[in-house]
């Protein structure tokens, strides 16, 4: 296993421990922990394509494994930021739509032999996403309540904005393959 599937394959493993130490409330630090972890695991979605396309070493397993990671990620943490009230399920739900509507998408076109490759939007909403998620979890390590659903919401629902975009984007550009009627 080449290396920026090793630091995929980290990225899934490290979503059980943000998970425990989110959660661990009577531990101190605790959002900290989960802060650093998150914020680990991001940068290896980063790293994980930069040195997979500099070095050539682009594989199926990267192909398949690096955005399921990055779902896996992020629906973890705003699963848990539902669950404590930080946000509405509404853009989570939106959000998961979309990701199961391009995976979906996905199948079809690879029975053509076509490859759904991340467009912009796509980057642009897990990009956007991961920087809110660590803005949340910032606010929740200096403590502020006040106004933290205030600053989640607006957050999230951008989040879920660029997910609606870049949802309708993938389904313009490979309606064709869907509609089968003409």
């Amino acid at each position: 296993m080449n290396l920026p599937n090793k630091l995929t394959l980290m990225r899934v493993i490290l979503v059980p421990f943000f998970i425990l130490f989110f959660y661990l409330d009577k531990l101190p630090g605790n959002y900290l922990i989960a802060f650093i972890i998150f914020a680990a695991a991001s940068i290896t979605d980063a790293l994980d394509g930069h040195i997979a396309r500099k070095n050539n070493l682009i594989t199926n397993f990267g192909k398949f494994l690096d955005p399921l990671a990055d779902k896996v990620l992020v629906m973890a943490a705003l699963a848990c930021f539902v669950e404590k009230g930080l946000m509405s399920a509404i853009p989570l739900i939106i959000i998961i739509a979309r990701e199961f509507m391009v995976s979906g998408l996905r199948l079809v076109t690879a029975n053509e032999g076509i490859v759904v490759a991340a467009g912009i939007w796509g980057k642009l909403k897990t990009a956007f996403t991961m920087v809110s998620i660590v803005i949340i979890l910032v606010f929740c390590i200096a403590g502020v309540t006040d106004k933290l659903k205030l600053i989640s919401d607006i957050l999230i629902w951008i989040s879920a904005a660029l997910t609606i975009i870049s949802g309708v984007v993938y389904l313009k550009g490979y309606w064709k393959y869907i509609d089968t009627d003409k």
